[in-house]
């Protein structure tokens, strides 16, 4: 293990036996043995020299203080039975969802790409109707699907996690990652991969799921890209294994932008909107959850409450209520769908403009 990568490790086990410590004294038990996870964290840069920075889209290595912008992190728990899949989670590092994934048996990676280019398109871009979902398929492949970008390979998400499982698989050899590359060695066997994200990760995610089939697809708070219907194109990945998980005061589900995308991923064909604080698990067997708990009104409150963390919804004794959801999303088994549905009247599918 080199010392970076150590520092990280003895860092996150000393953190999270204190916080289950501090949990425990608050009455606010964990649910998972958090401190039996083993996390790790390395840079993009170091594992891999052809990586670059990419400042006209604000894909680089460090911001303005001097703070690496991108540090990756994996985690396995070797207590859990393994289910032989990989998480790979598009956005930010989230230590509290990490940790429930790892207890399910399953091994987690987050990988950094290019996700502050939407800011640097303008109105017409925006408005097009086919340029965000090429830069989106660009920004996860390293191929040549956009004239906007310029996203080599290397600096792609497929590359990027590519590259970091190798390097796990050769200095965490204990965390068997190499189950998760091809027998010549020049790939992610992907068809054991979970793709998941919120927001814009998950909007990442299910673009890059309908290119390249995953195992699954959870997407929380998305899919967005309400002025595109690259949703509706044919899909390398099955509609039964995409789920969605969204708060109903979320901007993004008031306005259409989630109900549209999971009805033209054809989610309906696999059950109802499900209420998941009415409906116990399997919620219906549906791949489409929603929540109105309660976050005092608070739009962005409620686009992260779906995710472990502060902003989550907790009871009474501060327990997290959606901890049955979070195992659904990434555990239940893609056969057992629910009854096909047709389409909510109420939602608008035409584009934005």
């Amino acid at each position: 293990m080199r010392s970076s990568s150590l520092f990280w490790w003895c860092h996150h086990r000393i953190i999270t036996a204190l916080a289950s410590v501090w949990l425990v004294a608050l009455g606010a038990v964990p649910t998972v043995s958090a401190a039996q996870a083993l996390v790790v964290a390395k840079r993009a840069s170091e594992i891999d020299p052809r990586v670059k920075e990419h400042p006209e889209i604000g894909f680089v290595f460090t911001d303005a203080k001097g703070k690496a912008l991108d540090l990756q992190h994996a985690i396995f728990d070797p207590s859990a039975p393994s289910q032989g899949r990989l998480v790979i989670w598009l956005m930010d590092f989230k230590a509290e969802l990490f940790e429930r994934v790892a207890s399910y048996g399953l091994h987690g990676i987050q990988v950094t790409y290019a996700n502050r280019w939407f800011s640097t398109l303008t109105t017409e871009q925006h408005a097009a109707g086919n340029v965000i979902g090429d830069i989106r398929l660009e920004a996860a492949t390293g191929a040549d699907f956009s004239p906007v970008v310029s996203i080599p390979k290397p600096d792609g998400i497929m590359e990027r996690a590519f590259q970091f499982v190798s390097w796990l698989a050769k200095e965490q050899p204990q965390g068997a990652w190499q189950q998760f590359i091809t027998a010549d060695g020049t790939a992610l066997q992907w068809d054991k991969i979970i793709i998941s994200g919120i927001s814009h990760g998950a909007t990442t995610a299910a673009r890059f799921a309908m290119h390249q089939r995953v195992d699954r697809v959870v997407m929380f708070s998305g899919p967005r890209d309400n002025t595109e219907s690259w949703q509706s194109l044919p899909s390398a990945t099955p509609s039964n294994r995409f789920f969605g998980f969204t708060h109903v005061l979320d901007g993004g589900w008031v306005g259409d932008h989630y109900c549209r995308s999971w009805i033209l991923l054809n989610l309906h064909q696999h059950g109802p909107l499900v209420d998941v604080d009415a409906v116990p698990a399997p919620f219906g067997n549906s791949r489409r959850l929603i929540t109105a708990g309660e976050v005092k009104n608070d739009q962005k409150r409620a686009h992260n409450a779906v995710i472990p963390g502060k902003s989550a919804v907790k009871g009474a004794d501060g327990r997290y209520l959606h901890e049955s959801v979070w195992r659904y999303l990434f555990t239940h088994p893609v056969d057992q769908t629910g009854v096909a549905v047709e389409p909510e009247a109420d939602c608008t599918l035409a584009p934005s403009k």
